[in-house]
């Protein structure tokens, strides 16, 4: 079921008007058992006191602005800080292409349809994810989605600036050979994915309610909430079949 706040109706009974779809990656198109949050809490309590909560408010934005922002508000000192923030963002990244190489990993449902349908009917299908190139690889080789599945990725360190700024869209854009944002459509499962895919200027921006925030904390004007990804064809005006 897809909840409604203030869109426009792009997506027709002719077919879509989309060109390009932009997904975020663990709890959008990936589900991975908690292993973000696991391992940036592994990563982080050996430095200061970082709570559940605490991670997951920075869920969706690119991992050493999270890590940064977590060790400096339990205070840790400015002169320590850049060493501190390096040194747990290495081993966060080494954490999770273990995790992703050799734990629980699947395609949430529906993800891989849903692609298919996508590119079937025209629509470009990009990932961006808030972590580094090495991470979002990890999950593409173990997916086997670099055969056809997607058409392009975009990793955080692969821009100026990441989530809740638009760079990663407006490079998927780019390579989508798309010029005009609202053409686009955003989809993914944390206020940042949101607030991204709004300052991009995106035609469509999508929530979906199965990943870490629920549908209240994803809302905001000009955002539809899904509870499944199967729920994005039709606002797309794409066919499932």
């Amino acid at each position: 079921m897809a909840t409604h706040d203030t869109v426009d109706d792009r997506a027709g009974a002719a077919g879509t008007t989309f060109s390009l779809a932009v997904f975020d990656v663990a709890g959008t198109t990936v589900i991975d058992g908690g292993a973000v949050v696991e391992c940036l809490m592994q990563v982080l309590q050996k430095r200061s006191r970082v709570s559940v909560s605490d991670a997951m408010a920075v869920m969706g934005l690119p991992k050493p602005v999270a890590i940064r922002r977590l060790l400096s508000a339990d205070g840790v000192p400015d002169t320590d800080l850049d060493r501190a923030v390096h040194d747990a963002h290495e081993e966060f990244r080494a954490a999770m292409i273990d995790r992703y190489r050799h734990g629980p990993l699947v395609a949430a449902e529906g993800a891989e349809p849903v692609f298919s349908a996508l590119r079937r009917a025209g629509v470009r299908v990009a990932l961006d994810t808030g972590f580094s190139r090495d991470i979002l690889d990890a999950v593409i080789d173990r997916l086997g989605w670099a055969a056809g599945t997607i058409d392009f990725s975009i990793a955080s360190d692969e821009v100026p600036h990441g989530r809740p700024h638009p760079d990663l869209i407006f490079r998927a854009m780019a390579l989508a050979g798309t010029t005009d944002p609202g053409d686009v459509v955003k989809v993914g499962d944390t206020p940042s994915d949101m607030e991204q895919g709004l300052a991009a200027g995106c035609g469509r921006v999508v929530g979906v309610t199965y990943g870490t925030h629920t549908r209240d904390q994803l809302q905001r004007p000009g955002v539809v909430t899904i509870d499944r990804l199967s729920d994005l064809l039709p606002l797309m005006g794409v066919a499932a079949t």
